[in-house]
């Protein structure tokens, strides 16, 4: 069965869909040894390579990686100067598996990262439409009450953006900081902090637990992973439909 070249593409790691037809635009990406246009398809038989390299199509079985990211870690696979990236962390495979984020986390926050082997499963899990929320472990210092509190969870306009926590939980407080649990339904860049920022917060940790039904372990520490069992990934599959 023939496949769009894009599709392909982002199925087997490349990046997303939009990502992989710039390429194809660019006359970056080779079928049979002629540059591929945008628009083909292509056989399983086909060769389709990249920066000189044969794309193959991704494992059938899906994997599914979680990672304790560390503070000081960027969610890149393109290294700046020498700043450890996430794929620093993760298993060497044999043969080489392309893994893919499923979300990021600034380079200033820690905790629950999720890789896996599978494009459509990394598209699913981060669209809109598939309502998994994240949970947050959040220092901050400022003044906090019930009207922040109550902005926060309807919606604040910043920069002709909503950005909106689904709950937040009041944790302990020591001298000028306090812990909060907070949880949102969107996966939008520094959410969390530009909440926070918006209502005078300053963030001075931000730690993300939970994605959807999967729970940063206790005992795994920072800059490990450990592989996850296929009744976790199909409990992320069917989370919140």
């Amino acid at each position: 069965m023939a496949e769009r070249l894009q599709k392909f593409l982002a199925r087997s790691g490349i990046g997303s869909r939009r990502y992989c037809e710039e390429l194809i635009k660019s006359e970056k990406v080779y079928v049979n040894g002629l540059i591929a246009q945008i628009g083909s398809s292509v056989k399983k038989d086909d060769i389709v390579e990249y920066e000189g390299k044969i794309i193959s199509s991704i494992e059938s079985e899906i994997k599914l990686l979680i990672l304790n990211k560390p503070e000081g870690v960027l969610s890149s696979n393109k290294r700046d100067k020498d700043i450890p990236i996430v794929f620093d962390f993760l298993p060497k495979t044999k043969p080489k598996t392309r893994w893919i984020s499923i979300g990021r986390l600034d380079i200033n926050s820690s905790g629950l990262m999720l890789f896996t082997n599978d494009g459509n499963f990394a598209n699913l899990c981060m669209h809109p439409s598939s309502t998994i929320d994240r949970e947050y472990l959040v220092r901050a210092r400022g003044e906090f009450n019930e009207e922040k509190k109550q902005k926060m969870l309807s919606g604040i306009n910043i920069d002709g953006v909503i950005h909106q926590l689904s709950d937040i939980v009041e944790g302990e407080k020591n001298s000028s900081n306090q812990w909060f649990s907070v949880c949102l339904m969107s996966g939008k860049n520094k959410e969390v902090r530009k909440i926070f920022s918006a209502m005078n917060l300053e963030i001075s940790r931000l730690k993300r637990t939970r994605f959807g039904p999967i729970f940063l372990p206790s005992s795994l520490k920072r800059g490990k992973c450990i592989d996850l069992s296929n009744r976790e990934i199909d409990s992320l599959k069917s989370y919140g439909t």
